[in-house]
């Protein structure tokens, strides 16, 4: 018993230890980003787990071994260690709201930490949203359904909101990510949907981004039997799905990406894309971007017939920078074992030296890969920042902003 206690808390030290300083190098990447984003966002919970299980134990057996002191020392540098972890992830609201100040975003209501919320982290129901499922926004199946979320009293003229799924361009979907933003931007009057899109390997470059694009279309068509208004339209997701957003948002009504409805209007009025992939040739010069250009992943993604740089260069957003960009939030964490901080650095630098738009630019201490999936201490902060984001960017659409009034004005 002794002994199995403290293994037990060895893993649990060894975990606290990994979501604070991530284990480091290409084959650790994967199981780093699993165990350091459980334990960053669980951090709550299972400290107090810990102290209950510790506390148990020493009721239980007292200190009677050398085994049960070392087990005691691991669930104390346990505790120390998620309660570090804690602290980091309550500072992500007012890192969130650094970040829009310094792009000039004047965003109101951002709060405090939900401790409730945080409490629940699987509950994403709320009263007064209603949720439709498998709506079929083009023929095919499945990978051409969303998911509409949207006020019951159905507000008219309500912005909306495309979120996209993540997991690597080869697997996950709309049932799975982006719930927590989705219902909060819902409860404000928004009607979003999430979508499902082809993937690879049966999918080639582009038929990810043509279908989110016949998803845009759906929504400008259909999204008014909701409240939605077709005249303002963001986008939103994480990992792969914050690539293909951030694609959505620098390449509206590009007829080439667009065969059989070129006269559609896909463009996008915000983006707000979440621990992104934005570099497909390398030209960042960083070398965990090397490895994934040069991987089977996106050989797979790009199809067997890509040719480098040119095949490569149509699916990266940094070849598609342009000044008339819509407004943009960034979001990314320092310890994201699977997409490199620096890659979203690189892209916010070069994306504002172009746009005439604000470019926010939120760098989350701690905070892993797939941060939002769920609600959390750091999570349900950055919901709130991003939904005031979304909030702000729709007024000033509203009152006719110009990039040239709103540079006149700084």
């Amino acid at each position: 018993m002794s002994v199995t206690f403290a293994l037990r808390h060895a893993v649990n030290a060894a975990a606290s230890i990994n979501a604070l300083r991530p284990m480091d190098g290409p084959r650790s990447a994967v199981p780093a980003f699993l165990a350091g984003w459980l334990t960053s966002e669980l951090a709550p919970q299972l400290l107090a787990a810990t102290v209950v299980d510790a506390g148990a134990h020493a009721a239980r057996r007292g200190v009677r071994t050398p085994t049960d002191r070392i087990g005691l020392a691991l669930a104390a540098a346990s505790v120390a260690g998620l309660a570090a972890t804690i602290a980091t992830g309550s500072r992500a609201g007012a890192e969130m709201d650094a970040a829009l100040a310094a792009a000039g975003v004047d965003a109101p209501g951002r709060g405090p930490v939900d401790w409730r919320s945080s409490s629940r982290p699987f509950a994403y129901r709320r009263d007064g949203v209603r949720r439709i499922r498998n709506l079929a926004y083009a023929p095919g199946g499945k990978r051409f359904h969303v998911d509409v979320y949207h006020r019951r009293d159905t507000p008219a003229g309500a912005p909306m909101l495309l979120q996209v799924h993540g997991g690597a361009w080869v697997l996950g979907n709309k049932d799975q990510q982006g719930l927590p933003l989705m219902v909060e931007m819902a409860s404000r009057g928004w009607v979003c949907a999430a979508v499902n899109y082809p993937l690879s390997p049966r999918a080639v470059w582009p038929d990810h981004l043509v279908a989110l694009k016949r998803a845009i279309g759906w929504m400008r068509a259909e999204g008014p039997k909701y409240g939605g208004d077709p005249g303002f339209l963001a986008v939103t997701g994480g990992s792969a799905g914050g690539h293909l957003s951030t694609m959505l948002a620098l390449t509206g009504n590009d007829p080439a990406l667009q065969p059989g409805f070129e006269d559609v209007d896909t463009s996008v009025q915000a983006c707000v894309p979440f621990y992104g992939a934005y570099d497909f040739t390398g030209e960042s010069g960083i070398p965990a971007v090397r490895m994934r250009v040069e991987s089977k992943l996106t050989r797979m993604v790009l199809g067997k017939d890509a040719v480098f740089p040119e095949s490569y260069l149509a699916a990266s957003p940094l070849a598609r920078l342009h000044a008339d960009a819509p407004p943009f939030l960034v979001i990314h964490g320092t310890n994201d074992s699977l997409i490199p901080v620096a890659e979203a650095r690189d892209f916010v630098g070069r994306l504002r030296a172009v746009s005439s738009n604000p470019v926010a630019y939120a760098e989350l201490r701690g905070a892993q890969h797939a941060f939002d999936i769920f609600h959390s201490v750091r999570s349900d902060q950055v919901t709130t920042r991003a939904a005031a984001f979304l909030d702000w960017t729709r007024a000033r659409a509203g009152s006719g902003t110009t990039p040239e009034a709103a540079s006149a004005s700084t």
